[in-house]
């Protein structure tokens, strides 16, 4: 039956007002009320002299924290020669900006008690995990960001003192049993309005930046740059929270570039104009058992990852994930560029807790290079309900997995056609050209044009 005029109006209005409630621009970076020199050196920009291992900044930096004005920031600036700052964790407050200058660079330390929330609970592998505080922290606080154009570098790669073992080697031992207890770089709780804005994240020991049971998040230019071995260093993942945007990013890391997390219901949330190289995927789940809902992913290159748009979960923590618009999305030699995986191995299987996704919109979606796409319900009652709609394929998929499954097709251009196990097609698509993708796939900042 087709729509009036005014109910495709009111339709569109409606989708409209389900992403970021807020009204969201760029940020601006507030004054500083104190600046701090650097008194190390970088070697190289990577590291430190074994030497000034023990130099810490901690306390500076947040003396400087706790005593800065709200709407002011405390600055982190290089000065005669020296360019580096040297941390364990921190802690922000209401209202207050750390701004780290371009040319400086923020360094995680290395010491695993920096981090302990109980003694010798972090840089080892345990049967509990959550042993380690982040490098930076906050919770409960309003009006906090972390902005500039410098870095902050959580050193996952560099061996830990008094061990022999780094943060990312911790995590591979952790794939035999039992959770690896490494730092995250940002972690910021039961908050509103936080703000990352221009700042390069880079070797987080665990997940870059979690945003966990707030209201209103914002990363704006954030660029994360972490290798695709480095396991577990998720980039962005917002957990239980609403009125999100993560815009013009570019995010290459050993994880999902996002994660929209849900084991409380996560909401109105936009992710627009971002890139992301290696990685685990445009990612909701795998927790999904509060709900996810109102999520506008728009105007994304996913270059060479293992998944590209993905939506995971499990009967052990499924829930409803609805209402989510992907549209203007380029996928370039990726393994996996669309997996709705409602059987999600990695945590088990046997739970009570069904996923269902439902009201998942494909819109002007091309895939180069092939690769494989599931679209998979959990079984004949908890189904998949999606619509593609402009989705092409530029050479064959490898593989079309399909089952427990309610498509649309149309009305835009979709050259494969679905098919498998309880799978029900609509169809209505047209002929046409695919998404041009002119000028989608960019190298990351700082590194030469792309020649592929």
């Amino acid at each position: 039956m087709r729509l009036t005029l005014a109910l495709l109006a009111a339709a569109a209005a409606w989708h409209a007002c389900a992403q970021d409630t807020r009204h969201v621009t760029e940020p601006v970076i507030p004054p500083s009320c104190a600046v701090l020199a650097a008194r190390l050196a970088s070697a190289g920009g990577r590291t430190l002299a074994g030497a000034d291992e023990d130099k810490l900044d901690t306390g500076r930096i947040q003396g400087a924290i706790d005593g800065c004005a709200r709407g002011r920031a405390v600055e982190l600036k290089a000065a005669r020669g020296q360019d580096a700052f040297l941390s364990g964790p921190l802690q922000l407050r209401d209202g207050v900006t750390l701004r780290v200058d371009g040319g400086a660079i923020l360094f995680g330390s290395r010491n695993p008690r920096d981090y302990d929330l109980r003694p010798g609970s972090c840089g080892i592998v345990d049967r509990d995990g959550h042993g380690c505080k982040a490098l930076i922290g906050g919770d409960g606080v309003a009006h906090a960001a972390v902005m500039g154009d410098g870095v902050i570098d959580g050193r996952g790669w560099a061996t830990l003192i008094g061990t022999n073992v780094t943060w990312w080697e911790l995590a591979e031992r952790a794939r035999a049993g039992g959770f690896q207890n490494c730092p995250r770089l940002i972690v910021v709780s039961h908050s509103t309005d936080f703000t990352l804005y221009r700042i390069t994240l880079k070797n987080s020991g665990n997940f870059h930046v979690y945003f966990d049971s707030g209201d209103g998040f914002t990363a704006w230019g954030v660029v994360i740059d972490t290798p695709e071995t480095a396991r577990n260093t998720d980039g962005i993942d917002p957990s239980r929270s609403r009125n999100v945007t993560i815009e013009h990013c570019w995010i290459h890391t050993g994880d999902d570039h996002v994660a929209i997390k849900a084991a409380g219901h996560s909401s109105h949330i936009t992710v627009a104009h971002n890139h992301f190289y290696t990685g685990h995927g445009m990612s909701i789940g795998s927790e999904t058992s509060g709900g996810a809902s109102n999520i506008r992913v728009t105007d994304l290159s996913i270059d060479g990852a293992d998944n590209g748009i993905r939506i995971k979960s499990n009967s052990g923590r499924g829930g409803v994930v609805e209402d989510v618009v992907y549209s203007d999305v380029c996928i370039r030699g990726t393994r996996d560029p669309i997996l709705m995986d409602t059987d999600y191995a990695h945590y088990g299987r046997g739970g009570t807790s069904i996923p269902v996704f439902t009201g998942i919109d494909l819109r002007d979606v091309r895939v180069q290079g092939g690769g494989r796409i599931t679209l998979q319900g959990y079984d004949e009652t908890h189904r998949l309900g999606m619509t593609l709609d402009g989705v092409q394929v530029d050479s064959d998929p490898a593989q079309v997995v399909a089952s427990h499954a309610d498509l649309v097709l149309g009305p835009g251009p979709v050259n494969f056609r679905p098919s498998g196990p309880d799978v029900t097609l609509r169809e209505a698509a047209r002929a046409g050209a695919p998404e041009a993708c002119q000028g989608k796939f960019v190298p990351m900042p700082g590194e030469g044009p792309d020649q592929r």
